[in-house]
């Protein structure tokens, strides 16, 4: 009798709840706004709410250098001993390679590209060597190859050594992570400095770099895999007596297999990325020190023409490597065959090198390329950029000023200090002013209207940035605002978390260069991310369309980030713009995919039941799939902001100001501290950025009733 009363009885304590956490939530945002006004009227008889107070800041650069001094002391012994050998190994490895006739070379890159995918890799990889040896790249491309051959086994190594720590040591998991969140998003530039200060100049360091850069995706994919080993696997190898070490290396890691093989296709493919920025500090003749030496003498013919050797490396090794892990991932049945019939690549491929190279005694031609048979056509090259720029230059320009005068000037400085005669041809008045605020009224009505208070809220966050700028916005309103959201997306630890990356960008003295990062960062991933999600969408509802994006997006995330600075800046020029554009090219390919990922896996049952109420296929796509697809297109935002900060590292070579400039001159002048500080900037934007959607999405999936999603 009891339970029917009690079942007649409703849940007043969740309806107070929710009234109580709405009403919260109310006067959380009215605070906010309020704080925003007070600091907005204040700002210019309070300077301190621009940057933090003299008196406040702490010499944490001053530390960090101290902290490095005494250990370089203390270990650089051991250090350059440890150098000395890896730069013995790197040495012989260059030798071999350069050493080695190129037709054994070629022959066993187009054996191991016909094992990895037949004849539709062999062809393409012949094509490319061919142009490699044609335009006289040969030897620095051995030189490349080197690094990448040294570096990606020991990121292999350790990342395997990780990634089963992580998973056999619940408590190492948690610091792993963290670890691992921020190598993945200090700046490239950064990882430079310690290791040139402790290993000394050379090779070396950039080898150390690329190791530690690289690791990251190996970690990750062994962990995930482990955690996939089916329990009855587990089970089986604990019914028959395995040890905790058969049990890794018999069951674990064999059923793992496919992770590890995607993990070692990215470990690859960020081991070349990294050799190539780690030219900067030179050492040795690879090609990356050729592309940039070039870039940095204008002399974009050159450039184009090394750029090609890295992009057609970079294609070779993710073909290969992925065409492998997908064999490794397709089962095989045992052969009691002779070995040869076993492995007809292996002996196949062991006869051509054999007699390639018996050939190669007998025809030097065959050894050494001749450089009679070589064409290098960098002059046509610059005559032809010369000639299309200047032919085009009249609307490079006006989109060019379209993008600086429109987006980029009023994020940066604000769009009541932007317009004026001489950007938008005329002075502003207070009708001006009073329009764009009904403007910015009428978004939010509208975004109210069809999707909601969040996403009002958010358009009058925009407009109030857009209107104001980053480097005019007080620093207690910003950070109270991206507190709140983290608290309102993530609840108290999210908020927790950007209070104290708030605070260290504070105290450190970097708010003002952090700012002048945002906002470059913040309207190249505006761009990136509409066109993106746009493109998502056309390519969900259009075969034809995805078909032709998918080999796009593929070359896009293969080519290194270095090589996108090429074609950008031979039109552009360099600055602000030109940094906006490279970020906003790298970073597109997250949105288009998680976009369409997320539409084309909305389930049937909700698209039949939007046709069977009647829905037009617009209504279907606005009011059903978009919704339900938006936890998807959250994370390819996500993903976006992520593949942005890390090239808008890159930037800091063509001009731009902010975090990733105060890097590049911490490399040159081997500060640790003011590097590390400001790399750390930017890895926290980074953290801030991807927990704050994380805890959105998750929210997201909850209230949809789907499981949250794990890893590392």
């Amino acid at each position: 009798m009891a339970d029917v009363a009690n079942a007649n009885i409703p849940d007043v304590s969740s309806d107070l709840r929710d009234k109580l956490l709405g009403h919260k939530t109310v006067l959380i945002w009215a605070g906010l706004f309020a704080l925003i006004g007070l600091t907005l009227l204040i700002q210019h008889t309070a300077p301190d709410t621009l940057t933090a107070p003299e008196h406040a800041l702490l010499p944490v650069a001053d530390w960090l250098n101290q902290f490095l001094d005494w250990f370089a002391a203390l270990f650089q012994p051991v250090l350059r001993t440890i150098s000395a050998g890896l730069a013995f190994v790197l040495n012989q490895i260059n030798a071999i390679l350069a050493g080695t006739p190129w037709i054994v070379t070629v022959l066993a890159v187009l054996v191991i590209g016909h094992f990895a995918g037949g004849w539709r890799f062999v062809i393409p990889s012949a094509l490319a060597l061919l142009y490699i040896l044609v335009t006289g790249y040969w030897v620095p491309t051995m030189s490349t190859w080197a690094l990448v051959f040294v570096a990606t086994p020991l990121s292999i190594l350790l990342g395997l050594a990780l990634g089963i720590a992580a998973f056999k040591v619940r408590a190492l998991t948690h610091p792993i992570t963290v670890s691992l969140d921020l190598m993945q998003t200090v700046p490239m530039f950064a990882y430079l400095i310690p290791v040139l200060i402790l290993f000394g100049f050379g090779p070396v360091p950039g080898l150390v770099a690329t190791v530690i850069y690289a690791t990251p995706p190996m970690v990750r994919n062994v962990y995930c895999g482990l955690e996939k080993v089916p329990n009855s696997l587990v089970e089986s190898g604990q019914m028959a007596g395995c040890s905790p070490l058969q049990m890794m290396w018999s069951i674990e890691l064999p059923s793992a297999l496919p992770s590890i093989m995607l993990g070692i296709n990215q470990t690859i493919m960020m081991a070349l990325s990294m050799v190539v920025i780690a030219a900067v500090i030179g050492g040795f003749n690879d090609i990356g020190w050729l592309v940039l030496s070039e870039m940095r003498k204008a002399e974009f013919g050159n450039c184009v023409l090394a750029g090609l050797v890295v992009v057609f490396t970079a294609v070779i090794m993710d073909r290969f490597s992925a065409g492998i892990a997908k064999r490794v991932r397709t089962p095989h049945h045992a052969s009691e065959a002779p070995l040869p019939l076993r492995y007809p690549h292996l002996s196949i491929g062991i006869a051509l090198l054999v007699g390639a190279y018996l050939l190669s005694l007998a025809v030097p031609a065959l050894g050494d390329y001749p450089k009679s048979l070589t064409f290098h056509p960098a002059e046509y090259l610059d005559d032809a950029v010369a000639w299309f720029t200047s032919q085009t230059y009249a609307y490079t320009d006006a989109i060019k000023a379209f993008f600086l005068y429109g987006l980029l000037l009023p994020l940066k400085i604000g769009l009541k200090e932007t317009v004026n005669p001489f950007t938008w041809g005329f002075e502003p008045g207070p009708l001006f002013f009073a329009g764009y605020f009904a403007l910015v009224a009428a978004a939010v009505a509208a975004a109210r209207y069809f999707a909601g208070w969040q996403l009002a809220l958010g358009v009058t966050l925009l407009g109030l940035y857009y209107f104001f700028g980053a480097t005019e916005l007080p620093w207690p309103a910003f950070v109270a605002t991206i507190a709140v959201i983290g608290w309102q997306t993530g609840g108290w630890r999210v908020a927790s978390i950007v209070l104290g990356a708030c605070a260290f960008v504070l105290v450190t003295g970097i708010w003002g260069a952090t700012m002048l990062s945002f906002y470059l960062a913040s309207g190249a991933v505006l761009v990136a991310f509409l066109l993106g999600t746009a493109l998502g969408v056309w390519a969900a509802i259009n075969d034809r369309v995805s078909a032709v994006l998918r080999p796009i997006n593929d070359t896009i995330q293969t080519i290194p980030l270095f090589v996108f600075l090429i074609p950008i800046i031979m039109v552009f020029l360099v600055g602000d713009f030109s940094g906006m554009l490279a970020i906003a090219i790298y970073a597109i390919v997250p949105a288009i995919r998680y976009t369409e990922h997320g539409i084309r896996n909305v389930s049937p049952t909700a698209r039949e039941a939007a046709a069977a109420l009647g829905c037009s296929r617009m209504q279907q796509l606005l009011q059903v799939e978009l919704p339900l697809a938006l936890p998807d297109i959250m994370l390819g935002f996500n993903q976006t902001v992520l593949l942005g900060l890390a090239m808008l590292s890159i930037t800091a070579l063509i001009g731009t100001t902010g975090l990733e400039q105060l890097v590049y001159e911490a490399l040159a002048q081997a500060d640790f501290g003011k590097g590390m500080v400001a790399g750390l900037g930017l890895a926290l934007i980074a953290i801030v950025t991807d927990r704050i959607t994380r805890g959105w999405v998750d929210s997201q999936r909850r209230a949809m009733g789907m499981a949250r999603r794990n890893g590392l």
